[in-house]
């Protein structure tokens, strides 16, 4: 075979191999696509159903008044209320014991063994289900307070939720800060702890910040832990010691009732609910482009 048909044997071949990649490219962009559509116009009916239905419920009364009896007009005042303190004491609880367990497998644990098997732990408690944590709770909490439901009992169960979220993050942001500021303070005297706290905490605050304000928005429409834990409550109650009414759990029992006027409650929280956790995101957003924007 001389060196011309040998030249022309490999355009040939060069060409049907481009070709080829090119049809399966072609394919790959066209089921990419069909997948983002496909995900997006459920997500979009989604939003329209629950904005269409829970539109009506909005008014001063849902924030003013407390869950109210069958047929009956009212609001869901004391289940926002319980919602935001459950919400606040399991990031009070899961916050600093989240920061302080991520330090160490950042600074201290390294890549040894014993970091690994923590990490592996932490990211099985992360994926793990939350009724599950909600039994844990149950079983070590409520249940040796004489099955006494309460919101601290609620709180617990959704800072466990909490908790890896924030070690994960904490772990992998301090590890993204460059070696060269921990030398550089290191070298000066400075001390570990120190290093950490002035130097790493202020590196990695933003990308914290924003696990801290992911792990509220996940726990916040949280309804199976409550319902082994907090249980509920019709009426406005500050009592940590005694069940507390929390939206996710006031939705999961007005959908199922046959009444209109609760449904009508359930739909507007779920409403609300949405709402919150979108504005939570796009605060995560906002700290995350902010901090890429003062980097740059």
């Amino acid at each position: 075979m001389s060196a011309t048909q040998t030249v022309a044997t490999s355009n040939r071949v060069a060409e049907r191999l481009y070709r080829k990649r090119r049809i399966v490219n072609r394919i790959a962009i066209i089921l990419s696509c069909a997948a983002a559509i496909f995900g997006l116009f459920f997500l979009a009916w989604i939003l329209w159903t629950t904005i269409s239905k829970g539109i009506g419920g909005i008014s001063l009364a849902l924030f003013t008044e407390n869950t109210p009896p069958p047929m009956q007009s009212g609001g869901l005042a004391n289940a926002f209320f319980g919602s935001a303190v459950m919400c606040a004491l399991a990031i009070l609880i899961g916050t600093p014991l989240g920061i302080a367990a991520g330090t160490w497998l950042a600074e201290y644990a390294g890549a040894r063994k014993i970091g690994t098997v923590i990490r592996f732990v932490n990211d099985i408690l992360l994926s793990a289900p939350s009724i599950v944590l909600g039994l844990f709770v149950y079983t070590v909490v409520v249940a040796q307070m004489g099955g006494g439901f309460s919101a601290l009992a609620g709180a617990i169960a959704l800072a466990f939720i909490v908790l890896p979220v924030i070690v994960r993050t904490t772990d992998e942001m301090l590890r993204l800060v460059p070696a060269q500021m921990r030398e550089a303070a290191l070298s000066l005297g400075v001390p570990q702890w120190k290093v950490i706290v002035q130097v790493l905490y202020r590196g990695a605050s933003a990308g914290i910040v924003t696990g801290i304000i992911l792990a509220l928005a996940r726990i916040s429409g949280e309804t199976a832990p409550l319902l082994f834990t907090s249980f509920g409550n019709q009426y406005w109650s500050t009592d940590l010691t005694r069940p507390m009414s929390s939206v996710p759990v006031v939705m999961n029992q007005f959908t199922a009732s046959p009444y209109e006027s609760w449904q009508t409650l359930a739909w507007a929280g779920a409403l609300v609910l949405t709402f919150f956790v979108l504005v939570l995101s796009m605060i995560a957003r906002a700290i995350l482009l902010r901090n890429k924007t003062s980097n740059d």
